[in-house]
């Protein structure tokens, strides 16, 4: 698990904070629809660690160290997917029956119901049935991560295997039924099972077994002058789906004659297989209709935090003093706002953007072109490589260009995954500008804890300006003159040296004897150097305090090593994702935010920015935030030693701290 009890392993490390999410599907106290979400959620998550983990050791040649690893990784999602199963079967299923609902999973579909299964089988699904022969040479292809059903007839005792499609791409994947005054929810696996003596009349139906076939997710990228970045990252998506087999996902149940057959069939590796439950793809646990409200989180109405009236610009509320949005718990309305101001602004000249993530129907989007429209010089940093948003990317990036937007791609090797926003303004205006934590989407600002700086800070937003500047004009960003950055940290520049001469502040701090702490909040902790940079400071005296809601490597609370680092993570009805540093400096904080985790990946492969807190106030108004989920004693655990994760026990009252975060924010609101 680790290596010499320096670092924990980045997968199975991957693999604990899965398992807390779902310890979060087993919690009582948690609505009964958002438990099948944190289902949904486990689901996904791992359905995304075959696509991208699992082929980092499947494309190098296995040492002892992999061979154990991978064993390991083995039996912690087996242990994962027994628990999955009995939850739903002990707790979630008695616990729908207890609201009047019947949910027929891994169970006989009663007779009362087999008419109106059929009805709905042969006039909504049957037309989207499409029967493929395993045992033919045909070019079907089973498309990454859909839902088949491997089924096995007998016609003139000859057996014949064939696949079909379960078409949930199509059609809902559970349905309702009533019968007697009772509902009943089905999967359409279920459904197309009982139907199975349709499709094959003239056979008799040995078995059917649902299976699923997850592909490696990676692109190749070639960089080429002569073609443009967003056509070859198309040419390499259409690919994508057809990449090699990470993992064959099939029922236990499924007979070795037809195991046999697909293998062959498919050409799958024997690593490939992997018997999972009867059924796949179960983030569709999210759309399982469960309609009434007490079944969710209370509603929790974002609050007004930019008080911007009719009367005044957004852009002159910023001249006057920095603002901080804290999303979903502040309403997303002002970050709007301000692209939209900025494109009917006839001071407006020049904005500046990048986008990681875009929303499918961005309202920023839309005011970036109307912007455009508008007369505007609108530059526009799309990055194309965010890994399964490529697509809507390219989507939106052409349809930025048409508008006559200035549209900019990263290097193939360098990610540009800084989230900033820059209004320049004619003659001596004041530039504004706008830099977060988290992407510029509207849809995961309503679940995702980001913070969002609106700033006229005049020399941070210059630096901003040069940074942009070499965004879109240098070739090679290494090329690149030196920048000098007194306010922002950013990678490829001076991100990683400014976070190590900080750390070493502290050590140098308690060395002398004074009060020296640090205290960290990331999705992900992997980076070796300045792990180890953690432990020396630890070593040093300097208090250590880490919020790690993701891959933490590492390792806690070790004698000599790491004694004076605790771990938190917190997993509750937001996903946490907001990035903060607060560094003691004798008790003039030094506060930064921003896009980057501390991973190999963000610190050498990417273009990432943290900006500085400088208002005092909103310094303030950070540290509580922080302090609240430091205190945390109900839905955040400690890592431990052994990676397990351990809840925080004291005999405090209960801190939940997004229920106090937004009781604050609330109180701040109303000042």
């Amino acid at each position: 698990m680790v290596n010499d009890r320096i670092f924990f392993n980045r997968d199975i490390s991957w693999l604990s904070f899965n398992e807390r999410v779902l310890a979060e599907a087993a919690r009582p106290t948690v609505p009964l629809m958002e438990r099948f979400r944190f289902l949904a959620i486990y689901s996904s998550n791992l359905d995304e660690f075959y696509r991208v983990r699992i082929p980092t050791y499947n494309k190098k040649k296995a040492t002892d160290e992999d061979r154990e690893i991978l064993g390991q990784i083995r039996n912690i999602i087996n242990r994962h997917l027994e628990m999955y199963g009995d939850l739903i079967r002990r707790e979630l299923i008695p616990a729908m029956e207890e609201n009047g609902l019947i949910f027929l999973y891994d169970t006989v579909i009663p007779g009362e119901l087999h008419d109106q299964v059929a009805d709905y089988f042969l006039n909504q699904v049957a037309g989207y049935i499409h029967i493929e022969s395993v045992d033919s040479k045909s070019d079907f292809f089973p498309v990454n991560n859909h839902l088949y059903k491997a089924v096995l007839t007998r016609k003139n005792d000859q057996l014949f295997a064939w696949i079909i499609n379960i078409p949930s791409n199509h059609l809902p994947r559970f349905q309702v039924f009533s019968k007697n005054n009772r509902s009943y929810i089905l999967l359409l696996d279920d459904i197309i099972d009982q139907s199975l003596k349709f499709i094959f009349r003239e056979s008799q139906v040995v078995g059917g077994h649902n299976v699923k076939l997850t592909r490696d997710a990676s692109l190749e990228l070639i960089e080429n002058a002569e073609e443009d970045t967003a056509d070859l990252i198309e040419k390499e998506l259409s690919k994508r789906d057809r990449g090699k087999a990470t993992r064959f996902l099939y029922d236990p149940g499924m007979s070795r004659i037809m195991i046999d057959r697909l293998r062959e069939r498919f050409d799958l590796k024997k690593s490939a297989l992997v018997a999972g439950g009867r059924y796949h793809n179960l983030k569709d646990f999210g759309s399982i209709p469960l309609k009434d409200k007490s079944f969710e989180y209370p509603l929790q109405p974002p609050l007004i935090n930019v008080k911007a009236g009719f009367r005044e610009t957004l852009f002159n509320i910023i001249m006057e003093k920095d603002r901080l949005v804290h999303s979903p718990y502040h309403s997303y309305d002002c970050i709007h706002r301000f692209f939209n101001e900025a494109a009917l602004d006839n001071n407006v000249e020049q904005i500046y953007i990048t986008f990681y993530r875009i929303a499918n129907d961005s309202r920023i989007g839309h005011a970036l072109i109307s912007a455009a429209k508008n007369g505007k010089d609108v530059y526009v940093v799309v990055e194309l490589k965010a890994r399964f948003d490529e697509a809507n990317n390219i989507r939106w990036a052409k349809s930025m260009k048409a508008a006559g937007i200035k549209i900019v791609y990263s290097e193939n090797e360098l990610k540009v995954h800084a989230k900033v926003a820059l209004i320049k303004r004619k003659g001596d205006l004041p530039m504004i500008g706008l830099l977060s934590t988290g992407n510029f989407n509207e849809n995961t600002a309503r679940i995702y804890t980001d913070h969002t700086l609106l700033t006229a800070h005049q020399p941070m937003l210059s630096e901003l300006h040069k940074l942009f500047q070499i965004l879109i004009h240098e070739r090679k960003i290494k090329q690149a003159a030196d920048m000098p950055l007194d306010f922002l940290l950013v990678a490829q520049f001076n991100l990683y040296e400014k976070f190590v001469s900080m750390i070493d502040r502290e050590i140098n701090n308690a060395i002398e004897g004074l009060s020296a702490s640090i205290i960290i909040k990331l999705n992900n902790l992997e980076e070796e150097s300045l792990i180890l940079k953690l432990y020396e400071a630890s070593n040093a005296g300097v208090k250590i305090q880490l919020l790690v809601r993701g891959i933490c490597r590492l390792v806690p609370g070790m004698p000599g090593q790491s004694e004076r680092i605790t771990v938190h993570r917190i997993i509750d009805r937001y996903l946490e994702h907001g990035r903060i540093f607060i560094f003691e400096n004798k008790g003039q904080l030094n506060m930064y935010m921003g896009s980057s985790d501390w991973m190999n990946r963000n610190i050498y492969h990417r273009i990432e920015v943290c900006f500085p807190i400088l208002d005092p106030d909103l310094k303030m108004e950070m540290y509580r935030l922080i302090e609240l989920q430091l205190q945390d004693n109900v839905q955040a655990v400690l890592i431990d030693q052994e990676l397990n994760n351990v809840p925080v026990k004291d005999d405090e009252a209960p801190i939940r701290s997004q229920v106090e975060i937004h009781n604050y924010l609330s109180l701040r609101a109303q000042d």
